[in-house]
């Protein structure tokens, strides 16, 4: 335990502010092998050290009274390097700065104050339940972890929509991620979107008023450079 937290030190993190956040992040559903990553140990801080540089400056808006914190929209037109992984750094981040300051106020952590959507997945699962010849019991199993998503993407304080535009969309399901979308633009809820669709070509998977709304007062951060993948420690 003591040194999956090893990132925590320098935080001077008690025992149970360590095991508050370790379920913080289970519940967001970051995937088992991002877990208790940071900005500071993201593999990919070395080959973006641009885009880095101003990710530690938008860091210290998660602790800020009062701050409105902006949306982000990481992309790439290649595969591995590093959206993802600088994603859920900063997820991990919002985690971590949250929880130290409901205990430095000595209120309870939020249950949920970020959540990792997987779009893909997400589409995945749509599929499934809307496919006629799926069993009854699949279909249902998949509709109510769909909803489930959608509800705590929704309702997180933070969230990370990860590969958004993978796949072409039905009218259908584009319209539950606009909802989705909409809801966290409109309750200013920050979002950290990735994709490997520039911003000017979004509206060609999504609609031009779901795209519109993705990049309402979203920064565009474009991650250059080819595959990184294979090369975490």
């Amino acid at each position: 335990m003591a040194e999956t937290f090893k990132f925590l030190e320098d935080r001077s993190a008690t025992d149970s502010l360590r095991v508050v956040i370790e379920a913080r992040e289970k519940l967001a559903e970051v995937p088992a092998d991002y877990r208790f990553l940071t900005l500071n140990t993201s593999p990919a801080k070395d080959t973006q050290r641009q885009i880095y540089k101003l990710l530690a400056k938008y860091r210290t808006t998660f602790s800020a009274s009062g701050h409105e914190i902006k949306s982000l929209y990481l992309y790439s037109s290649a595969p591995g390097t590093g959206k993802t992984t600088t994603a859920i750094a900063l997820l991990n981040e919002f985690i971590i700065a949250r929880v130290i300051n409901s205990f430095k106020q000595s209120e309870r952590p939020s249950s949920l104050p970020a959540y990792f959507v997987d779009v893909n997945e997400l589409q995945t699962l749509f599929n499934k339940f809307n496919r006629p010849r799926v069993p009854e019991r699949e279909a249902s199993k998949a509709a109510s972890k769909y909803y489930t998503i959608l509800a705590k993407g929704t309702c997180a304080s933070f969230a990370l929509l990860d590969d958004v535009g993978v796949r072409t969309a039905t009218e259908a399901f584009r319209s539950d991620i606009h909802t989705l979308i909409n809801e966290r633009v409109t309750t200013k809820k920050p979002t950290v979107y990735t994709s490997n669709i520039a911003p000017e070509q979004l509206s060609q998977v999504f609609d031009g008023r779901l795209a519109d709304r993705i990049m309402d007062q979203c920064l565009p951060l474009h991650f250059e450079g080819g595959s990184q993948r294979g090369m975490r420690k």
